[in-house]
């Protein structure tokens, strides 16, 4: 049988740690491969870690074909849904998926625009939808995670060099960390990963420092820096202070009004 990986599809499937593979692999060889993999003619398109085990071992396998599709980008969107409804997949991956079907959902808008050129009147670009996924809390929503998420993953994906990408994967660092030591030099990056998880948490902390430090301080009435969590705490002991005026004169006028026979 002729089975073809392709190398977009594969990249959709997020790898297995090692312990992962080690108990797929132990299964597969106790049971057998009990699952079909799924074929788009001779396109792999599920089953992509059976598939390797399989061979590696030569278990048999059975094959099911899915032929609803007319495009290669309908098997992505396709891929893509699966693994979004899957709760082991990381947040990493999820957002990263995410944001790869609002690529193909925007260019497939964009193309179907170019196709239909007719011009709209003003009546109709008002009553008009919004494009799908055309906000970050939409593609937010979809890989159920934060929008803040969806923004550290489009900085790493935009400037983290490959080896601090696998360090996300692997779990060595945060994503939260990973998006302040993307904003490194990639041989800083680099440098960073091979010195290993503490390496990588100072390198993110000295990035934040740096950004903390550059960022404009709020100065007061007279000029001078203002020194923000202490005026913070001073605010809130203020708005605690009027809270008891108020409460003590609430209960003065509801004597007031008692007294009154109100």
């Amino acid at each position: 049988m002729n089975i073809t990986i392709h190398d977009d599809l594969r990249a959709f499937v997020d790898p297995l740690t090692d312990i992962e593979y080690a108990a797929l692999e132990r299964s597969l060889l106790a049971e057998g491969c009990r699952d079909a993999l799924v074929l788009w003619g001779d396109v792999l398109i599920d089953g992509h870690n059976r598939y390797e085990i399989c061979r590696k071992h030569g278990i048999e396998f059975r094959t099911v074909q899915n032929d609803k599709f007319s495009s290669i980008e309908d098997v992505m969107l396709w891929m893509i849904d699966n693994h979004l409804a899957r709760r082991s997949v990381s947040d990493f991956q999820r957002g990263l998926l995410a944001l790869r079907k609002k690529e193909i959902v925007t260019a497939r808008m964009a193309q179907k625009m170019a196709e239909e050129p007719p011009a709209p009147t003003p009546d109709d670009m008002d009553s008009r939808p919004p494009p799908p996924w055309n906000t970050r809390e939409e593609v937010a929503k979809a890989a159920r995670v934060s929008s803040n998420t969806i923004s550290q993953i489009e900085r790493i994906q935009k400037a983290a060099a490959p080896q601090l990408v696998e360090a996300v994967r692997a779990g060595t660092i945060s994503l939260s960390a990973a998006a302040n030591v993307a904003q490194l030099p990639q041989e800083a990056q680099i440098a960073a990963v091979a010195g290993g998880k503490k390496e990588l948490q100072q390198a993110a902390r000295q990035v934040r420092e740096q950004k903390m430090a550059a960022k404009p301080r709020k100065q007061g009435p007279d000029g001078e820096p203002v020194d923000e969590k202490a005026a913070l705490k001073a605010e809130i002991a203020s708005l605690k202070d009027r809270m008891a005026t108020l409460l003590t004169e609430n209960e003065i006028l509801k004597q007031k009004l008692a007294n009154a026979g109100l």
